[in-house]
């Protein structure tokens, strides 16, 4: 078939060879296995091979695949209706998700306003705390700061909030990206700090950027309160939270935690803000875990205050097609009904702890894993050339890509992913869904040590290690 029958296959609704139109998006293309079917933590491709799916997809699959109850609840939803503009129509499945996900978060973030994922969320985040600045009488307040690195989503707004240089390059002069300060790294650190002197700068620098940019034109500091990807489940020491949640009452700046990877139960809380207390956000955005991988969800929580604060001035001024979707907010019910009848935060507390146990153990044992860091079920390795030095693996060997390719020929399913180019180091997320357990646990060392080994050796016989 020549290029242009292909074209006129394509547009007829024919096609030509399936999946070349969306494999053609990104860089590399290189050969992946065709899904056939899933089940729990496990996925079959079209030959028949088993893998376990590590890291939860990109961190969503909270439950596992193809859960019955979710499944269920689904084929409810669609028996009654599939959509409802919500400006003319309020569904049982949203109301049921609001008391579900209200009962969950607390006191303070009573109201959420559902959308369809984690960028979407954040911009809804920020958007909001611009309309609440603006109820108080504070017009100037429009500056959001975030950290770098970070990530905070791919549309325009939340990648304006995104601490990637990269990302920057490409997409800076389309957007008006916002002032970033050091995230407090626990690993990696300029020369003369350790982790708990970084951490205190890091959270000073909060401090000094305010005063820098104005505090009267600030608005928001948003952050992950435990790290995705751009930091590799990045956990900061206790005083960070604290001090970061003070600086920001005493300039009057709202604070926005970002729990679109680290919410939803993933670290052995509902929120991952709830493992400190004294440093509660003023607004939280959700995703991922939060629909499980069973449909596109995600929300932003806000306390009651401030939402009618909002609504009395005339309304919130967004939206998207999808929010508050019926279908999207029957599936979400049942995920959260699943979460907490099963006990599946407490299992992410419990399973995480003797997960990070053994990766801890392989991490002494290999000789390319650097660091182990996380909370709950939301873990990272970090990989490199020595040890001693933490040396980088060299960024063009793309050691994060050459990984999970050799993991999948183990069965192991990895997410991988190189933020600002490599700038900060390699790391892979691992992320379980939280209805793993123990045997599971084995399997997914076991082989994850299988594949590092063979890394390592590749590195060796090229003379980097």
């Amino acid at each position: 078939m020549s290029e242009s029958e292909a074209s006129a296959d394509a547009r007829d609704g024919r096609g030509p060879a399936r999946g070349a139109p969306i494999q053609a998006f990104f860089a590399g293309r290189p050969q992946k296995p065709t899904i056939a079917r899933a089940e729990g933590l496990y996925m079959w491709d079209d030959s028949g091979r088993r893998y376990i799916d590590v890291s939860s997809g990109p961190v969503v699959s909270n439950l596992g695949h193809c859960n019955p109850r979710v499944i269920a609840a689904m084929a409810e939803q669609a028996r009654r209706t599939g959509f409802a503009c919500p400006s003319a129509f309020v569904s049982e499945a949203n109301l049921t998700l609001a008391e579900r996900v209200a009962g969950l978060a607390g006191p303070g973030l009573e109201r959420l306003f559902p959308v369809s994922g984690g960028s979407e969320a954040v911009e809804s985040c920020i958007k909001f705390a611009r309309q609440v600045a603006l109820t108080r009488g504070e017009p100037s307040r429009c500056k959001v700061i975030s950290r770098m690195p970070s990530y905070h989503g791919g549309t325009l707004g939340a990648l304006a909030l995104t601490g990637d240089t990269v990302a920057e390059e490409v997409f800076g002069p389309m957007m008006r990206s916002m002032p970033k300060i050091p995230a407090p790294l626990s690993y990696r650190f300029p020369a003369g700090h350790d982790g708990e002197s970084y951490a205190a700068f890091a959270a000073e620098a909060l401090k000094d950027e305010i005063e820098r940019q104005g505090p009267e034109t600030v608005l928001a500091f948003i952050y992950e309160p435990v790290g995705g990807l751009a930091t590799g489940a990045l956990v900061a020491p206790d005083f960070y939270y604290l001090r970061v949640r003070e600086i920001c009452d005493t300039y009057g700046v709202l604070m926005i935690c970002d729990e679109v990877m680290s919410g939803a139960g993933r670290t052995g809380a509902f929120l991952a803000s709830d493992h400190w207390p004294g440093a509660r956000p003023d607004i939280v955005a959700l995703a991922k875990g939060i629909g499980a991988g069973y449909t596109p969800l995600g929300m932003m929580l806000a306390s009651a205050e401030m939402v009618d604060a909002v609504v009395e001035s005339g309304g919130f001024l967004h939206g998207h097609t999808y929010n508050a979707n019926p279908m999207t907010c029957a599936i979400g019910a049942a995920v959260l009904d699943e979460v907490i009848e099963r006990g599946l935060i407490a299992n992410a507390r419990e399973k995480g702890a003797e997960l990070r146990r053994r990766l801890n153990a392989l991490c002494e044992a290999s000789p390319i894993v650097g660091d182990v860091r996380g909370r709950g079920l939301l873990q990272a390795i970090e990989i490199v050339a020595d040890k001693d030095s933490k040396a980088m693996i060299p960024l063009e060997l793309q050691a994060p890509t050459r990984i999970g390719a050799l993991a999948r020929e183990r069965g192991l399913v990895l997410y991988t992913r190189r933020t600002s180019g490599g700038k900060y180091g390699d790391w892979l997320m691992i992320t379980p869904a939280l209805i793993v357990d123990s045997a599971q646990i084995d399997e997914i060392v076991g082989r994850l040590a299988e594949t590092l080994q063979a890394y390592a050796d590749e590195l060796r016989a090229a003379g980097v290690v």
